[in-house]
């Protein structure tokens, strides 16, 4: 019964991983939705008051029959236009669709395992590394190798290779001074960024006003400025007025905070804030979840020895104990430096624990062997991670309570 409740499986611990795979296309979905829609009731408004000034004018005689059936094809036209819109976001729709559904039968799968002893528990895992490395890979700029190994994997379905290309698109176009692209980025999903109170677009109109103050161009700065920053200077007021000081501080000024916002660096700094703020709008970790998921593991793992300046693989050199443990191994212990250790409800211990004056614990007839291996005297003890020797008198016995 025991090994049974140890080998327990439990989805919902398995899900606090996966949320991203179920509401990015959730997101997706709305995104497409409200385009749609926004697509739909432009159209609507310009055919249906283009309609009615045709009617009004062919019946007051101020249009000609040619004229009024020439308005008329022009609506046609128009309307036509947005049935290809509906349809492509139709389709896009339902590529959506397929993918939540498969999304949704994956983690089905997982219910379905009662145990982590099951052999379809190492495959459903191995799927799920695969989709962790592709979002790894993704994340890092490699999406060529992103695509071919969700293709090799038949994991198209449960990875969101489109939606980070584009991030990464985006992203590459800032950190070579272009805020074209972002631009176009931000006028698509305008609403939706309103309501995180993403302050991109204004940092982006910033940086348009810097590049044009750095080439000279006063009086285009300040057209720009008037077009683009005046509105905001009530809800980004620090920034507002640093940008007005730029009227008075050129490209070589050696005042901050101006030598820095005139610092080619600022490049970096708006790429990484349209990564945060795609992440945070399409619900996004902003950590890539094979770290997260190798965070989780270390830390489970982790003790507070492993990073003891005893520690006996990675930190002590004259230590003459060995360990298995992969947290002090020299390859994982710096990645888990800064994770906190897991507190362990059962300890396991020798059955005559004494303590050492450096207050390390051990039992005593395994210390007495090593001590004599060691080839200490009689009545002398060595530590044997420190390598500390003490005189046996000097040890006490310790009692657990």
């Amino acid at each position: 019964m025991a090994e049974l409740t140890v080998t327990k499986l439990n989805p919902e611990s398995h899900l606090l991983l996966d949320q991203p795979l179920l509401r990015l296309p959730v997101e997706l979905g709305r995104k497409n939705f409200k385009l749609a829609a926004m697509h739909i009731e432009h159209d609507r408004k310009a055919l249906t008051a283009s309609l009615k000034t045709t009617a009004n004018d062919s019946l007051s005689g101020k249009k000609t029959p040619k004229e009024t059936l020439d308005s008329l094809d022009n609506m046609i036209n128009r309307m036509k236009n947005l049935k290809r819109k509906t349809e492509a976001f139709h389709e896009d729709e339902k590529i959506i669709h397929r993918q939540s559904r498969k999304r949704l039968e994956h983690l089905h799968d997982l219910y379905q395992i009662p145990s982590l002893a099951d052999v379809k528990y190492d495959d459903w895992s191995r799927l799920r590394l695969d989709r962790l490395l592709v979002d790894y890979l993704l994340r890092n700029g490699y999406g060529d190798s992103a695509r071919a190994l969700a293709k090799e994997k038949g994991i198209e379905d449960l990875v969101d290779v489109d939606v980070f290309l584009q991030c990464h698109k985006v992203e590459e176009s800032l950190r070579r001074g272009s805020t074209q692209e972002c631009l176009v980025w931000c006028a698509e999903n305008r609403e939706l960024t309103r309501k995180t109170n993403s302050t991109l677009e204004f940092e982006l109109r910033l940086q348009q006003f810097i590049e044009l103050r750095r080439k000279g161009s006063l009086l285009e700065a300040r057209l720009h400025a008037q077009k683009y920053i005046t509105g905001h200077s009530e809800t980004n007021v620090p920034e507002f007025q640093r940008a007005a000081g730029l009227l008075a501080y050129g490209p070589n000024a050696r005042t901050e905070p101006y030598k820095t916002m005139y610092s080619e660096s600022r490049w970096d700094f708006l790429a990484n804030l349209f990564v945060k703020s795609h992440h945070e709008l399409f619900a996004l970790p902003e950590r890539p979840l094979l770290h997260i998921a190798l965070s989780a593991g270390l830390s489970a793992l982790k003790t507070p020895s492993c990073h003891s300046k005893y520690a006996s693989s990675s930190s002590n050199a004259s230590s003459s104990t060995t360990t298995v443990c992969p947290i002090c191994s020299t390859e994982l212990n710096e990645l888990a430096r800064s994770l906190r250790h897991v507190q362990h409800n059962k300890s396991s211990v020798e059955h005559d624990p004494v303590v050492l004056p450096n207050g390390r614990v051990y039992g005593r007839e395994r210390l007495l062997e090593m001590s004599s291996k060691f080839g200490l005297p009689v009545g002398k003890v060595k530590d044997p991670t420190t390598s500390e020797v003490y005189d046996a008198a000097v040890i006490r016995k310790v009692f657990f309570s």
